[in-house]
């Protein structure tokens, strides 16, 4: 797989750039982001993320390996394609994505062209655990080392996942009364899921 290409910029295109190594030109889908950064005739490096299809090889730059592999993993979550996930990394920096994965800040990922509420909560339900340490910086926390505003994305994330308005309140109220060890949203999401599989 390739995943670094260093050569000369023979021209740039609205989404893609042919990048020349050693006279072979590869054809690198790109974002504005990264397209910005690269002039005709000069030498660039770019961090590339090879994806296999039956009938196509696809390679997409970014400016950085930060930018690649927040690219690659944020495909795994459910019906996060390349489109978005290339979006996702142009409009938001990978740090504010990664804050807002680990915090259940589903506000900030519904920045992203074509995710809405539902898909923002899919993201942080099925990459929390993968996206390693966060510096989450200054974020608000309440008692307990919650952050703040956590039963309501909890009680949304419950909602949107098929229970009802009451059924997420009654888990949310538990997690409350046992002092729930979970101090990111994520992590008190699965707990209340848990909580309510008991039933």
């Amino acid at each position: 797989m390739i995943a670094q290409l260093t050569g000369t910029i023979a021209s740039v295109g609205e989404s893609y750039a042919v990048v020349d190594v050693q006279g072979v030109g590869y054809a690198v889908h790109a974002g504005a982001h990264t397209l910005a950064n690269l002039k005709v005739g000069s030498q660039a490096v770019l961090a590339i993320s090879t994806i296999v299809r039956e009938d196509s090889i696809t390679l997409h730059g970014f400016n950085t390996a930060e930018e690649r592999d927040l690219f690659e993993l944020l495909q795994n979550a459910q019906k996060i394609g390349p489109r978005i996930a290339r979006d996702a990394v142009e409009v938001l920096r990978p740090e504010a994505i990664r804050r807002a994965i680990a915090t259940g800040d589903t506000a900030t990922l519904t920045r992203i062209p074509g995710v809405g509420q539902k898909s923002a909560e899919r993201i942080v339900l099925d990459l929390a655990d993968k996206i390693g340490p966060v510096d989450l910086g200054n974020v608000p926390k309440q008692s307990g080392g919650r952050p703040g505003g956590w039963r309501t994305q909890v009680g949304q994330g419950l909602q949107a996942l098929g229970w009802s308005a009451k059924e997420a309140e009654s888990a949310i109220e538990k997690l409350d009364a046992e002092g729930a060890d979970g101090t990111d949203v994520p992590s008190l999401l699965k707990q209340a899921i848990r909580l309510l599989g008991k039933r």
